[in-house]
């Protein structure tokens, strides 16, 4: 192999893709990164791959020799990084040696590498369910649940967030056990998905890594929100497409709980607010609850139209806040995680928040108010003793 590219570009490349090598392969290979050259196309592909998670780019080059080999990702990443960026980078590899050379204005470097034909094949998928996705929107729907999915590994459905299409839209939920976040967008499919008739389209679902869709969020900013980005199912395995970067995913197994279960059907106590005002109060209380459990309470006067948010440190201090709120139902304390709630306002896209719950031991559910997005964030109270 024999090539001349771009410094910046290789080293743009090399950062992407090393985002999917495994910290600890199980394989010396996995710790390496795979560089094909071809000289047809005038491209030299990279590609990263943990078996879990997948991400493959590719970059123009001058190509004079066709070939591949795979290179340690942390080292050669290094090393791209430091060379100059004002000249041409040449890469020549002795197929004998499995040795590459990297010549820039400023040196040349040696790095040894392993063969190319032992790196695992990126799966792609051939057959299965193909849909076109806006890639803001899916952005916005990964995002919106994300932070509420577990990072418990023996709970592992729940280390991940469910998707669910429809044939309309998709609807998006994670939970940890202790909160359920939930979004559902019925505009998120491209019009020029070759479903002839949504209500044909059989509804299904995928749970896919968390580590993963951290990825793919990145991978969907850099996309062009105007143009479509291609989504393939197929037996366990999910591959994202966008020009010349492909991204791919395993499902975790299983079938995920039925999250719809834990919403009330109705709720005696209904409580409207301001968004910032309620989570600047929050995060005021936070300095302390921090110190102890994270504890906060929530106590309403229906008479006054007020709620109160106290934290009690012990031994450390204790802190209270009021806040003006439209309320409906009967005077009670509840108590939550005060880290939770602040987690689920911040990606609520709404000025006024809906706070929905029965009691202080029952399920309490955060919804926006008069926004086109149907989110809801369920949250466990914390059971606490006087």
């Amino acid at each position: 192999m024999k090539l001349s590219c771009s410094q910046s570009d290789l080293n743009t490349a090399l950062q992407l893709v090393s985002r999917a090598v495994s910290n600890r392969p199980t394989h010396p290979v996995l710790a390496n990164v795979l560089l094909a050259a071809d000289e047809v196309t005038g491209k030299l592909r990279l590609t990263g791959f943990d078996l879990s998670l997948g991400i493959q780019t590719s970059i123009s080059a001058s190509i004079d020799e066709s070939g591949a080999i795979t290179l340690p990702a942390k080292l050669f990443g290094e090393i791209i990084s430091k060379l100059s960026n004002d000249s041409p980078l040449v890469l020549t590899s002795d197929e004998v040696s499995q040795q590459v050379e990297f010549t820039s204005k400023s040196g040349t470097y040696q790095v040894r590498g392993l063969l190319s034909d032992d790196f695992p094949e990126l799966p792609l998928v051939e057959s299965g369910t193909s849909l076109k996705l806006n890639p803001l929107l899916l952005s916005n729907a990964i995002k919106s649940t994300l932070f509420a999915s577990s990072t418990d590994d023996a709970k592992q459905l729940l280390t991940g967030v469910n998707l669910t299409f429809d044939g309309f839209g998709i609807e998006s939920a994670a939970t940890d056990g202790h909160r359920l976040a939930v979004l559902n967008l019925k505009n998120i499919l491209s019009q020029t998905n070759d479903i002839n008739n949504s209500s044909e389209f059989e509804k299904f679902s995928i749970t896919l890594p968390s580590k993963s869709l951290r990825e793919i969020e990145k991978f969907l900013s850099a996309c062009d929100t105007s143009q479509p980005i291609n989504l393939f199912i197929d037996k366990g395995q999910v591959v994202f497409i966008s020009f010349d970067e492909i991204i791919t995913i395993r499902a975790l197994e299983g079938s995920y709980p039925n999250y719809s279960q834990l919403l009330p059907d109705t709720f005696s106590n209904i409580l409207e607010f301001d968004r910032k005002e309620f989570i600047a109060s929050l995060e005021r209380i936070a300095v302390l609850a921090d110190q102890h459990n994270n504890v906060i309470k929530i106590a309403t006067d229906s008479s006054a139209k007020i709620i109160k948010i106290s934290t009690d440190a012990q031994d450390i201090g204790t802190g209270f806040e009021s806040l003006s709120v439209s309320f409906k139902g009967e005077s009670f304390q509840i108590a939550f995680n005060v880290r939770y709630l602040l987690d689920g306002l911040k990606v609520i896209d709404s000025n006024l928040i809906r706070l929905s719950c029965n009691g202080p031991t029952t399920p309490a559910v955060f919804s926006p108010i008069n926004s086109d997005v149907n989110f809801i964030y369920l949250v466990m109270p914390i059971q606490i003793r006087n």
